[in-house]
């Protein structure tokens, strides 16, 4: 199969009318079929083209190909359904998957942290917890109009699912169980791979509660030194990443717990509260370090028939 030069990829992209045409003309180049590949195609037109991949001559003609080939790109994106809105991103639906893009550029290293950890979650944590987060499909630099880059994720989508957010009132023990165990397992899977959550909030849980499901989303603040923190909900993080901007387990462990805890509200029984505390002290090394050994101290408080 003959490559295709650098010349032959900017005619293409110049004569192009659409994004389908780029995209077509590279699955027939490379065998591919058509569906759900819109953003592959995107990374290889430019990785042909890009200016920061080219000699000095052909930065000038790279950089006008490489806008042709983000705004026929960002066209078809606004055919896209909108899904919703994160904390620092605009999520469309595309099919079975979610295209997660940053409305400022300067988060574009958040949304590098969450590739890097989810990444490292697939490689290095134990495949049968892989069901609570979600998988990364691809990551590629997007240029706008404006020739301002950002990088989008794309994300796999889990349909039928909600967000703790939206759970309105005192949620009884029944369902705070296995909502709480659930969590429990996220938090104690990735720490077992080496990666802190970092801002585990009531939007950043989805749930399906006829299949007792749960996904923990958004990795953008995974790490030991956050780089940043949901300001809306200052009041749910622990004083190591308020003062110092430091995480590690014991941060997932406290925000996992205030979170359950204030949404188990006055319905939450004595047994639990005295558990709680035991999660929530200031200093993190006093908190438990390990969840998933924390999960069998859970499962000696609630009832039996809560354990599932």
């Amino acid at each position: 199969m003959t490559t295709m030069t650098f010349e032959d990829a900017v005619a293409r992209i110049i004569a192009a009318r659409s994004f389908q045409d780029l995209a077509e003309a590279k699955n027939a180049e490379t065998g591919t079929s058509t569906g759900n590949s819109a953003g592959r195609a995107y990374r290889k037109w430019a990785k042909l083209i890009h200016p920061d991949t080219v000699s000095a001559q052909r930065r000038a003609t790279a950089t006008d190909a490489f806008a042709k080939l983000s705004a026929l790109y960002e066209n078809r994106k606004k055919r896209i359904e909108p899904w919703g809105s994160g904390d620092i991103a605009e999520l469309f639906a595309d099919g079975d998957r979610l295209i997660k893009m940053p409305r400022n550029p300067a988060d574009n290293d958040l949304m590098e942290t969450e590739a890097a950890a989810l990444r490292k979650l697939w490689a290095d944590g134990d495949p049968r917890f892989r069901p609570y987060a979600p998988r990364l499909i691809e990551t590629f630099v997007h240029e706008d109009e404006q020739r301002r880059r950002r990088v989008v994720n794309v994300l796999e989508r889990r349909r039928g699912m909600g967000t703790l957010a939206e759970v309105e009132g005192d949620l009884g023990v029944r369902e705070a169980a296995w909502i709480w165990r659930r969590l429990l397992v996220a938090i104690g899977w990735a720490h077992r791979a080496g990666v802190t959550h970092g801002a585990v909030l009531p939007e950043h849980v989805l749930i399906h509660p006829g299949r007792r499901g749960l996904v923990l989303v958004d990795w953008c603040y995974a790490g030991h030194r956050p780089a940043a923190i949901v300001r809306a909900r200052v009041d749910h993080y622990p004083p190591e990443v308020r003062d110092d901007r430091t995480a590690g387990p014991a941060t997932d462990i406290y925000m996992a717990t205030v979170l359950m805890t204030r949404l188990m509200g006055s319905r939450m029984p004595a047994s639990l509260r005295r558990f709680a505390a035991g999660c929530t002290y200031d200093a993190p090394r006093m908190r438990p370090q390990d969840a998933w050994a924390l999960l069998g101290e859970f499962d000696d408080i609630i009832p039996p028939q809560y354990r599932n």
